[in-house]
């Protein structure tokens, strides 16, 4: 029989850390520390198998659930000497999601369940606090009434703001108990007006409405935003984990708070969160209210009046210290930490791996591994290699002018950008016009994810270092400013107020997310210098990884910023895209467009020298690294004049009329150019263009091996063959200019010829074509395309419906069709290497760069992988890691 509940509790637990698959992590790491020990309230968890029966059978519960959660409950309140609707032993739970990946804030949460008008009395007496009790009340109703009953929040936080200033408060906690009943008569009028019901006052009926609830939000849009951008799979479910309540809001000599084992935005070893005195955890993390520092340090440093917990309660901050380096430790990992104080008495809430920016993530490794908590070969796996792009991308210029405007918390490092949006939706739209955006709020919510994803950063007015916007943004390595109280958002009137100056929707910003800063305008930047930390891990990575690393590049400057990424050559230069600028598009066309064999020669005369030049440069910055030089691959209608202007340019250069050249452009004219007269089909019609690139490459390569005094040993690719006669015939004219170039030049030149696996016919005969080609390199891009059939410009408006409705995981573009297009990889790699065992073997497409298709290429022993440049620390991480799973 299948078991739905987990207990855990005084010591014990049915569950473990190995169990998160099913228990989820918050469930799983309940469990764990339970079994260390620590003190945690007792509880039990619902398993994600529940949530995913639930989905798969119209939203019920298996047959025995009710039964085991109500034995469970039975046991949480042996351990607890109270139970569940009891009104004079009265036990109230908090109910709360639990996936296996860590999404905070996504899901739903509801604490101080089992609350009514009868037990709120009771709750009173036991305390002996009556303000507790009814701020406890007034809480679940507001909480519950938004996570189950679907009424939305701000209709409660309206009617306790105008309450406040009617009796003359500023603060929650300066209601008295008396008050706090006048808000809560005022929320259950305001439920039953919106939802034509009472607020319900059973509380088992409270009790499976929260446990629904949060079964509902795993499909909820935040967590499936959250879930797409993570990649995180639909069908792992959530976990549903109910706990006794403990109360951080029972007065002075109660908290709640937030913590980090160390500094997420920097990696410092040194213990970093918040509190406050006298709240609930949601406090905290909605930024309601301004925290507290945790440690003495921390205030001193960020300048705070208000005492720290280190301060204000020594006993339960020691015992928080003490907890906090058990489970660093225990987890050998970074921790964040949730914690309530109940009068005096510290609880553990929860423990999971913390979030934490790409360069904290990476001092943390290689600080631990140091400690000897992990070794070397751990500590890279701890990096998620596409994290690292945070770190390749600009900070300001410390020598730039600031026009300061505002100052808040540094909660996300970087800096960004952008025109002012106050809503998420905006973000999105600036996003699709190829605009940047700083999403400007008063706080986040996890509505807000989209727009946090589309926007260069996030400024907000209230909330501190572990707010939503703090961890989210940390997590998707976007700058973050948040807590700048002097700022004031106006969302009416799209305003953003500051230091005097008003700023309106659309103005431009700079945020400076490692100091607080928020500046006016447009500033300076610089780019990154990659070392210290970030050396240490891609030096341990390059002892590990087996398959090289190369770069897509054709301009000097890409080559050079794929080199000081640590590129190991050039495995795809795109010859067609050195012929865009002014002063050779129209030699271009002029070969294009020409009648006669001569007439073309008399083009590529003129583009030879260009092409020689552009293919020293590229040798000279690579130094004797590889070098893969694609011949010439364009679509023709890329290149043919498209206006009247065009036209008549190119018309006077080839001293021919306008009318001649516009009836020659149409008959070049092609439906479908992608699948057109391009590649290795443009070499056999017009060999010529072949035999120029060919004399290019080889007189560039006995020149740059002069001059550097490296051998340079240039690979030329035929792009687009699915015939080895193909092959065949534009190899011939490839070595016969090689001799020729060798016999002018005195010079013995090494070099190879090989070819772009892009079709399914070269993948099915690679074993024919390899008996010619020296090297395969897998185009994916193409080969995609052309596997599925699927235009890769245009599948964008249907492969997102796809990926919605299950059809398929990841777009295929974006990361490698394993089973398809993967297949066809393996098959050729396994071919060519029976026909000639050292052949060289590589991909050059845009899955180059994404660590679960250099997954792949580890698993099928590629030679290389090959990215544009930026990707390049990504891909050499990710090969280290693969290398690693792979054993």
């Amino acid at each position: 029989m299948t078991k739905w509940v987990y207990t855990f509790g005084d010591g014990a637990a049915e569950g473990r850390a190995g169990d998160r698959n099913l228990l989820g992590g918050k469930g799983a790491n309940l469990a764990e520390m339970c079994s260390l020990g620590l003190p945690v309230p007792p509880g039990f968890t619902i398993t994600t198998e529940a949530c995913n029966w639930y989905y798969a059978n119209d939203k019920a519960y298996p047959g025995t659930l009710k039964a085991d959660v109500g034995a469970a409950l039975d046991q949480v309140g042996k351990l607890t000497g109270r139970r569940f609707g009891d009104p004079q032993k009265l036990l109230l739970v908090s109910v709360r999601s639990g996936a296996r990946a860590s999404m905070p804030g996504m899901m739903d949460t509801v604490l101080n369940l089992g609350l009514n008008d009868v037990t709120v009395e009771a709750l009173a007496k036991d305390s002996g606090d009556a303000r507790f009790a009814y701020d406890s009340y007034r809480r679940f109703i507001h909480m519950y009434s938004d996570v189950v009953m679907g009424l939305d929040h701000e209709v409660f936080e309206e009617i306790l703001e105008d309450e406040k200033a009617r009796l003359g408060h500023e603060l929650d906690t300066e209601l008295t108990a008396a008050e706090w009943q006048e808000v809560i008569a005022l929320y259950k009028a305001k439920v039953e007006e919106e939802l034509g019901k009472p607020f319900p006052q059973e509380p088992q009926e409270q009790l499976w409405g929260a446990i629904g609830a949060v079964f509902s939000s795993w499909m909820n849009h935040r967590a499936i935003t959250y879930r797409k951008l993570h990649d995180i799979p639909e069908s792992w479910g959530t976990a549903v984990n109910v706990q006794a309540m403990v109360f951080g809001n029972m007065g002075d000599t109660s908290a709640t708070g937030v913590a980090f084992t160390r500094n997420p935005s920097t990696g410092e070893r040194k213990l970093y969160g918040e509190f406050l005195v006298n709240a609930q955890g949601e406090d905290v993390v909605a930024g309601i209210r301004t925290p507290q520092n945790i440690t003495e340090a921390a205030r001193i440093a960020a300048g705070s009046d208000k005492p720290s917990l280190q301060k204000l309660m020594p006993e339960a901050f020691a015992a928080f210290v003490d907890i906090s380096d058990r489970l660093e430790k225990h987890y050998r990992d970074m921790q964040d930490l949730e914690f309530t104080i109940e009068r005096g008495k510290l609880w553990m809430l929860q423990t999971r791996s913390g979030k934490r920016t790409a360069k904290a993530a990476l001092k943390i490794a290689v600080e631990m591994a140091a400690e000897k908590l992990i070794s070397s070969e751990e500590a890279i796996t701890r990096i998620d290699p596409a994290s690292l792009d945070q770190l390749l991308h600009p900070t300001i210029d410390p020598k730039a002018e600031r026009h300061v405007i505002g100052t808040g918390l540094p909660a996300s490092p970087g800096a960004a950008t952008g025109e002012i949006v106050f809503s998420s939706d905006d973000a999105e739209d600036l996003k699709t016009q190829g605009r940047k955006a700083i999403l400007v709020r008063i706080e986040t919510s996890p509505e807000d994810i989209h727009g946090m994803h589309a926007s260069e950063g996030i400024l907000t007015t209230r909330g501190g270092m572990t707010s939503h916007a703090a961890v989210v943004a940390r997590g998707m390595g976007k700058p973050c400013v948040s807590g700048a109280g002097s700022l004031r958002v106006d969302y009416r009137n799209g305003t953003l107020m500051a230091m005097g100056v008003t700023l309106k929707k659309g103005d431009v910003i700079t945020i400076d997310g490692s100091n607080g800063q928020v500046l006016k305008g447009t500033v300076p930047m610089l780019q990154p210098e990659l070392s210290g930390d970030f050396a240490a891990i891609m030096q341990w990575a390059d002892k590990i990884r087996r398959m090289a690393v190369r770069t897509n590049a054709e301009t000097p400057a890409d080559a050079r910023m794929a080199r000081s990424f640590g590129a190991e050559g050039i495995g795809l230069c795109r010859t067609e895209h050195m012929f865009f600028d002014d002063d050779r598009i129209v030699a271009m066309r002029e070969m294009i467009l020409a009648d006669t064999e001569k007439d073309r020669r008399t083009a590529l005369e003129k583009l030879l020298p260009m092409q020689r030049s552009d293919f020293l440069e590229l040798f000279e910055i690579m130094a004797g690294l590889p070098v893969t030089i694609r011949l010439l691959d364009p679509p023709l209608h890329e290149f043919l004049p498209k206006t009247e202007a065009e036209i008549a340019e190119v018309a006077g250069s080839m001293s021919v009329s306008a009318e001649k050249l516009r009836q020659r452009t149409e008959a070049l004219h092609e439906f479908n150019p992608m699948l057109g007269h391009r590649g290795c089909r443009l070499a056999v019609s017009y060999p010529e263009i072949a035999e120029m690139q060919a004399r290019a490459i080889f007189e560039a390569a006995v020149e740059a091996a002069k001059k550097t005094g490296a051998p340079v040993v240039p690979e030329v690719m035929v792009p687009l063959v699915g015939l080895v006669e193909e092959l065949d015939y534009v190899k011939s004219r490839i070595d016969q200019v090689a001799k020729s170039v060798m016999q002018e030049s005195g010079t013995t030149i090494d070099y190879l010829v090989g070819t772009m696996i892009e079709l399914p016919r070269a993948a099915i005969r690679a074993q024919v074509i390899a008996k010619t080609a020296e090297f395969f390199s897998f185009g994916t891009n193409d080969l995609t395309q052309t596997t599925f059939g699927i235009s890769r410009d245009d599948a964008a408006s249907f492969l997102e419906t796809y990926r919605q409705k299950g059809i398929i995981e990841q777009d295929p573009f974006v990361s490698l069709d394993v089973d398809g297009v993967g297949e066809l990889v393996r098959m050729a790699s396994e071919k060519g290497r029976a026909a000639r065992p050292q052949i060289k073997l590589g991909i050059c497409g845009e899955h180059g760069g994404d660590p679960a298709s250099i997954r792949f290429c580890e698993e099928v022993g590629l030679d290389y992988v090959s990215c544009s440049p930026y990707r390049v620390p990504i891909a050499r991480l990710a090969a280290a890691q693969a290398a690693v799973k792979k054993g």
